[in-house]
């Protein structure tokens, strides 16, 4: 029997948004819980007392309508079961497989009893007609794989200790259908990473940009997942997949990084000069959307980099709590992460798997004191017991995960 994991951060941001005369837009890698997500909240509306005949949900994805049909056809058969005298909730799953789909949204849209869901699984979902379409009509919600509390839940019947689960989390999947097949074995739970990950590059990268270099892109994959936490630009990538003799030009680099990043494989995040308190135009970081990816293409003796593995868990959850993102830069040192809330708060964070070693804590250390304001200054690490070092806050990495914000 599987766990059905109630996505309360994602929830929260529904919630909010409910009945507002705007479109909801949730986004995010495929097998992220976009779904789920949906039927969870239009289970709570129906929960809440209103009626399941002004609840509808549309799977795309899913032969629902005749392949014949338009989207004047679907437009009218979905309006055909509104009820005009009150709200209807209208959840709209994967709707770019229907032809000039962006005006199907825009007709739901601009009725007044209908309050609108969406979800897509690349970045390209909001480019062309449908932005120009939609322009000021949406807000999108971004969903990732399961954070550690969520991954938590989904064990909480293992009887672990938090830091055995994170282990756990560390080294595998957060996929959450990926998670919920841990129990059915390793060869089960790698076979579906294998099919989803087959899926995304096959279906949302490979055929819609016709990538006809598969081994060069495979390899440009590759180099970035064993790259993550590290500064790196199109022009060194190409040197070095060069010196590998694998011949691929820089300008194919950047395109390629391009198509994964607006599939969501992976997060491109760019440096910031503290001083000059401007963003730079070189040499970003990518993390990955899920280690399970990388366990699967690299091998798992890639586990001796749990540093970089940590800082990818650290932007991840950093990118889940709706901060802005950067890495940052301050005289010849660099800094993680700086993060910026909605309030325009910034926060700064270095991430180290342990600081028991002076050399180590002194190298984390000395970058954050050479930032002169008091904003709040981090670092996150394996270490259990958390301190303060000279106003800096040492806090372990599964506490910082399972605080609530």
């Amino acid at each position: 029997m599987s766990i059905l994991i109630n996505r309360s951060n994602y929830i929260e941001q529904l919630e909010k948004l409910k009945d507002e005369h705007i479109i909801k837009v949730v986004t995010g890698l495929r097998r992220s819980g976009k779904s789920t997500l949906f039927e969870i909240f239009a289970g709570q509306i129906i929960y809440s007392g209103v009626s399941a005949k002004r609840v509808q949900q549309y799977n795309f994805e899913k032969p629902i309508f005749p392949e014949e049909y338009t989207w004047r056809d679907v437009y009218k058969d979905i309006l055909a079961k509104t009820d005009k005298e009150n709200m209807n909730y209208i959840f709209l799953d994967e709707p770019q497989q229907i032809p000039e789909f962006e005006r199907l949204i825009d007709a739901l849209f601009v009725e007044r009893f209908v309050d609108l869901y969406v979800t897509g699984s690349n970045a390209y979902f909001l480019s062309g007609d449908l932005a120009t379409l939609l322009s000021g009509r949406y807000i999108t919600i971004h969903i990732l794989p399961f954070s550690f509390a969520e991954f938590s839940e989904s064990q909480k019947e293992s009887r672990l200790s938090k830091y055995e689960l994170f282990n756990n989390y560390l080294y595998e999947t957060s996929l959450p259908q990926g998670v919920l097949l841990r129990n059915q074995g390793a060869d089960i739970q790698n076979k579906y990473i294998q099919d989803v990950y087959n899926t995304i590059v096959e279906r949302d990268i490979r055929q819609r940009y016709n990538i006809q270099n598969i081994r060069s892109f495979d390899n440009l994959t590759k180099f970035l997942m064993n790259a993550i936490g590290s500064t790196v630009s199109p022009s060194n990538i190409s040197k070095a997949m060069k010196q590998d003799r694998q011949d691929i030009h820089h300008n194919t680099v950047e395109k390629y990084i391009e198509y994964l990043v607006n599939s969501f494989v992976f997060y491109q995040v760019n440096r910031f000069d503290i001083r000059g308190k401007q963003q730079l135009a070189t040499q970003e970081k990518y993390y990955l959307v899920d280690i399970g990816f990388r366990n699967l293409k690299l091998g798992k003796f890639q586990y001796q980099d749990l540093g970089h593995i940590l800082e990818n868990i650290v932007y991840l959850e950093l990118n889940r709590r709706g901060y802005s993102i950067w890495v940052g830069k301050i005289r010849e040192y660099e800094v993680d992460f700086i993060v910026k809330n909605a309030q325009n708060r910034f926060e700064y964070y270095q991430v180290t798997w342990s600081m028991s070693d002076p050399k180590t804590a002194e190298r984390e250390i000395r970058p954050l004191k050479a930032i002169d304001n008091n904003y709040p200054k981090y670092i996150i690490s394996t270490d259990i017991i958390s301190s303060e070092i000279e106003g800096i806050e040492h806090i372990n990495i599964v506490d910082w995960l399972l605080k609530k914000e």
